[in-house]
């Protein structure tokens, strides 16, 4: 059976799988553009983009802007396929990444950690043709945006990610919501968001693409997503244990050795939980301790960094360079499924044969 790829405006990808981006320098240009080859979409993640600027502490603003030209140039210069970037609404230079993705002739970008409700003025001053991706967590944050994008810019999201409480990373569910999960289930997000989607498609007179996203881990999972009506999946967690993800080897090798019971949910310094794999920098957090903190860079609007035990930019940037005794790995809910290191073809080609299999496969058809 053909599997058909995402048609997002102009764009269209080989195969329905949009790589999640995946911060703090976790997703750069080598995992997107590897992605990108494979015929997926390859996103780079833009927050703690500065890391590897000499001056990233003293000039925060301009090392975050030149270390995302520079990742994008990069793989620019390593693939011709479709590129994103991931900008959370929550940075506080949001509109300087904005305009710096636009400028560098991004495909896409993807916007979470919030509600991108003046997104798309960026992209009208511009004079661009970029792609426009919120990601939200239900049907009724995707009507504020598309309600908005159509009352204030005479315009729509060109796709939406829809991503449920299994994803890795900060998550945009409460603690609450967390220990409820099965009412917030993915496949339940996803029909949510398809039905408030219509009224737009109507109007603009085209499809409005839903990807889903957190949790999906086998081609099977795929198939079942998309059998629902979602246009494709994003994924995170598989790519992280891959030759070409711009993390440590160390930072690989938590995945491979992490066992289900050490898949936790955290409370972030930032104000949403998240989800990692628990180590020994998470149990001492944990136990009360507290790392004195100096913010060099107040990254996040939401960020109490008066109140936090301790700096995640920085215990990320730590994770990130295998310095684990200093920081931890976010992880979605099936990381410890990962037991090796992989190509990202390699990767890709297992995914794609599974959903093969799972789209002939009548028992996973949809209901008539």
């Amino acid at each position: 059976m053909e599997i058909k790829g995402i048609k997002i405006g102009n764009l269209l990808s080989k195969i329905p799988i949009i790589q999640g981006g995946m911060g703090v320098g976790i997703s750069l240009a080598g995992l997107a553009a590897a992605v990108a080859n494979q015929g997926g979409i390859g996103t780079i993640a833009t927050i703690g983009i500065f890391m590897n600027e000499p001056d990233h502490v003293t000039n925060y603003l301009e090392a975050n802007k030149r270390g995302l030209r520079k990742e994008i140039q990069k793989a620019r210069s390593l693939t011709k396929g479709i590129l994103a970037v991931n900008i959370m609404v929550a940075a506080t230079n949001y509109n300087d990444l904005v305009n710096t993705a636009i400028e560098e002739g991004i495909d896409m970008i993807v916007s979470g950690a919030g509600l991108p409700l003046h997104l798309p003025k960026l992209k009208i001053e511009k004079k661009s043709d970029v792609k426009l991706a919120p990601i939200v967590s239900s049907g009724r944050g995707a009507s504020v945006i598309m309600k908005t994008w159509d009352r204030k810019y005479n315009c729509t999201p060109d796709a939406i990610i829809v991503e449920g409480p299994k994803a890795g990373g900060h998550l945009g569910f409460s603690t609450e919501e967390l220990e409820h999960m099965e009412d917030y289930s993915l496949e339940k997000l996803v029909t949510d968001v398809i039905a408030a989607t219509k009224p737009f498609e109507e109007k603009y007179g085209r499809k409005i693409p839903v990807i889903a996203a957190g949790g999906i881990y086998t081609g099977e999972d795929i198939a079942k997503i998309m059998h629902l009506g979602a246009a494709g999946v994003q994924m995170g967690t598989r790519f992280v244990a891959t030759k070409e993800c711009d993390a440590s080897d160390k930072f690989k090798q938590m995945y491979i050795d992490a066992e289900e019971e050490d898949i936790i949910l955290i409370k972030s310094p930032v104000g949403m939980p998240g989800r990692a794999i628990r180590n020994k920098f998470l149990t001492q957090v944990e136990g009360g301790m507290r790392i004195p903190v100096k913010c060099p860079f107040h990254c996040l609007h939401t960020c109490d960094f008066e109140n936090t035990p301790y700096c995640i930019a920085i215990a990320l940037i730590s994770a990130q360079r295998g310095l684990l005794d200093n920081g931890f790995a976010f992880c979605g809910s099936n990381a410890f499924r990962v037991k090796m290191i992989v190509t990202v073809k390699e990767l890709i080609d297992e995914l794609m044969a599974e959903l093969r299999v799972a789209l002939e496969n009548p028992a996973l058809q949809p209901a008539t």
